[in-house]
């Protein structure tokens, strides 16, 4: 059985509202293709641009750390444009924004400036922002027995663009070359380009507003026919998380399992390079850790709806659970460790996607948004902790010692797990945060 019923969640809705849910998840997807198309492809050149650009490889973790940063202080800002004018204009706006980043960057390339460099990347992370973003507007329309299926279908579909993305490396060079352009920047003409042609797919694609039609659908709801009631009032997600146990869980769910892939993850290349491994054996472990954080995302999500999200999101961690007992046990073999990422991605998968739909189950339609904002903003941030923190514990107490010290994540979010009430189900406090 599903964990819960969305309170005020358009449940035995039309005909007519079935198939706009499914045109929905197939624009979503769409975009997301087109979105990782972009995130893909500068992810891969983000590193190289800043060492070339600075002159110092001292400054190349920097593209990622400040990407991600970007992610995380625009979550809340999109969140709060679709809580007042809908997914439509939310997502499209967070690609235009890429596509700035995008043009922002490609300038600070030809003014060898590394301040403006950064601030492209910060504002490409609006990127990161709206693809999460988008895993939620599945779920807007949903029925509570599809609610986890529809949502990893648009997560799973990022992985074509962001397994695409970085295999258009050497095109996205020859457009630059073409446009007369400095060394790594066709790539991000290619992701700006891919980011414009989204936005275009979703202003079209996402009529009526999903959002929109699903707050109108609860409210409506909540009214009923004798009408008298009052319709839940949109509520600042921080005020949401002081007052409703269920969303904190939740939230912590996501964070804490983000967190934990990061810290990890970030650190196996080190490690590994460190125990002479070759580049060739570090990119296959990447690559197959990235396949097991999407590929299999459907399945978590057919899961949620017919077993339970919690049950999943502690599956998920069963699987985080193997992964660091054999990076613990077996990190001298650089086998036991590739298989160690591919349960770390399996595990990141199952809780994010089962997470993701904890979160969206814990509010009615009204209130989710800013919830959802303060999620994925909290979420980058924990990423954000994990793997800066990561480095000093590596440094200290080896791969070994970090992967038992991430034991006490997975034991906090399991622990998390464990109260049986349905979500939003708890008063909510008439606030703005």
């Amino acid at each position: 059985m599903p964990t819960s019923t969305t309170p005020g969640s358009p449940t035995g809705s039309t005909p007519e509202h079935r198939a706009l849910q499914r045109r929905v998840v197939r624009v979503l997807a769409a975009g997301q293709v087109l979105g990782g198309l972009g995130t893909g492809a500068t992810l891969s050149l983000g590193a190289l641009l800043t060492t070339r650009v600075s002159g110092s490889p001292a400054w190349s973790g920097m593209a990622a750390t400040t990407a991600t940063l970007g992610a995380a202080l625009l979550a809340v800002p999109l969140a709060r444009l679709a809580q007042a004018r809908g997914r439509r204009t939310s997502l499209s706006t967070g690609a235009l924004i890429a596509v700035l980043g995008g043009a922002v960057v490609v300038t600070a390339a030809v003014l060898g400036s590394l301040v403006l460099l950064l601030t492209g990347l910060l504002l490409m992370g609006s990127a990161q922002a709206l693809n999460l973003q988008a895993r939620f507007a599945a779920t807007d329309l949903a029925a509570a027995d599809t609610r986890g299926r529809d949502l990893s279908l648009v997560v799973w579909a990022t992985t074509v663009g962001a397994v695409t993305g970085p295999n258009l490396l050497e095109p996205g060079e020859a457009v630059g070359r073409a446009l007369g352009l400095p060394p790594l920047t066709g790539g991000f003409v290619v992701s700006a380009c891919a980011q414009a042609l989204g936005a275009v797919v979703l202003l079209a694609g996402l009529r009526p507003d999903p959002l929109l039609t699903a707050t109108a659908l609860a409210a409506a709801q909540t009214h009923g026919p004798a009408g008298g009631a009052t319709a839940a009032r949109p509520v600042g997600g921080l005020s949401v998380l002081r007052s409703n146990l269920a969303a904190r869980r939740a939230v912590l769910t996501v964070a804490g399992s983000h967190a934990t892939m990061v810290a990890l993850m970030s650190m196996t290349p080190v490690h590994l390079t460190g125990h002479g491994a070759s580049l060739s054996l570090v990119g296959l472990t990447i690559s197959l850790h990235v396949a097991g954080m999407y590929a299999l995302s459907p399945v978590f999500g057919a899961l949620s709806d017919r077993v339970g999200a919690r049950a999943v999101v502690l599956a998920g961690q069963a699987l985080y659970l193997g992964a660091l007992l054999l990076a613990l046990l077996g990190s001298e073999d650089a086998t036991l460790v590739t298989i160690s990422l591919v349960l770390l991605g399996l595990g990141w998968s199952a809780s994010i996607v089962a997470g993701s739909t904890l979160v969206g189950s814990a509010v009615a339609p009204v209130q989710r948004p800013r919830l959802q904002g303060v999620s994925d903003s909290l979420m980058g941030y924990a990423g954000a902790a994990g793997g800066a923190l990561a480095g000093p514990v590596l440094a200290r107490v080896g791969f070994d010692g970090l992967a038992a010290v991430l034991l006490v994540l997975v034991l906090a979010v399991a622990l998390a797990q464990r109260d049986g009430r349905a979500p939003g189900r708890e008063p909510l406090e008439r606030a703005e945060a």
